[in-house]
């Protein structure tokens, strides 16, 4: 799996813009450790929309990404009064969108979401409370922007299609298949052997590895998967790759912590050696 070089006149630009929408009171680090993910998978811009309040602690915490406060709640989340600013903000800048990382199930901070799914007009990588959020809703997954991608574990899988946890493990991949073709969307299943599937063509990842069944691990695969979105791979090759170099990072976060002691910043962190390799292999190919 090769990933293309980088042109000697480029610019910022030329990788993709990316919005990472989610963030709530005690859970910050997860749209931190998507918009770093994004970043560090060669996207050339990411804006993270947070709850206005916990603007301090984005900007201090994100260097190279950029914020945008929006309106929030008197309890820290999204608030629907903030979708115009988002919109109007994608509209002009945004190449796709994360949305989910930190968001919370709020009942004001769902009309803001389920707004920016419907309207947003760009591919999104639909993640954590943002699949709760839409479950259920026919309308909206049958209205998907074409290149978008869903990121259930198989407790969203179950909140998705009414099934129970178990039916979904007995059978991830007819499952997930079944799931992505009716709703004509790019569907990854995580777990054990993740399933990265649009109906039509299926694939399993065999990269990762227990270690990385910890907080924030599938933040960061959302992020990653949202930089290459936006780098100009379609969203079956967006997931599919994203998975590979999200659990070939793990392994080699495991082969240094251990897999007891991982966490979601080692996986991060070895993003950009996962990046090398592939492109030796790239040059290596090419000789």
């Amino acid at each position: 799996m090769l990933m293309p070089g980088r042109k000697r006149d480029s610019h910022k630009g030329d990788y993709g813009h990316l919005m990472v929408i989610g963030g709530s009171p005690g859970l910050t680090g997860a749209v931190c450790l998507a918009s770093m993910s994004a970043l560090r998978c060669g996207c050339g811009l990411v804006t993270a929309a947070i709850p206005k309040s916990l603007n301090g602690i984005i900007e201090a915490k994100l260097t190279e990404a950029m914020s945008l406060p929006l309106p929030e709640t008197e309890r820290g989340t999204f608030s629907p009064s903030g979708a115009d600013a988002c919109l109007g903000y994608i509209e002009k800048r945004i190449d796709a969108i994360v949305i989910g990382p930190g968001i919370s199930t709020d009942c004001e901070t769902a009309i803001f979401a389920r707004r920016i799914i419907s309207e947003s007009g760009r591919p999104l990588v639909i993640d954590a409370d943002a699949i709760r959020i839409i479950s259920g809703d026919g309308e909206i997954l049958r209205n998907l922007v074409r290149g978008s991608i869903l990121t259930p574990h198989p407790g969203e899988m179950s909140c998705l299609t009414g099934e129970k946890i178990s039916e979904i493990e007995a059978d991830r991949e007819g499952k997930a298949s079944f799931f992505a073709g009716r709703n004509k969307t790019v569907l990854l299943l995580k777990g054990h052997r993740t399933v990265i599937t649009d109906g039509k063509e299926t694939s399993i990842n065999l990269t990762g590895n227990p270690g990385m069944a910890t907080a924030g691990s599938g933040d960061v695969l959302a992020g990653m998967i949202g930089g290459l979105l936006v780098r100009g791979f379609g969203c079956y090759e967006a997931a599919r790759r994203g998975a590979y170099i999200h659990g070939l990072a793990g392994d080699l976060a495991a082969r240094e912590k251990g897999e007891e002691s991982l966490v979601a910043s080692d996986i991060m962190e070895k993003i950009p050696e996962v990046l090398m390799r592939m492109k030796a292999g790239r040059r290596r190919r090419s000789l």
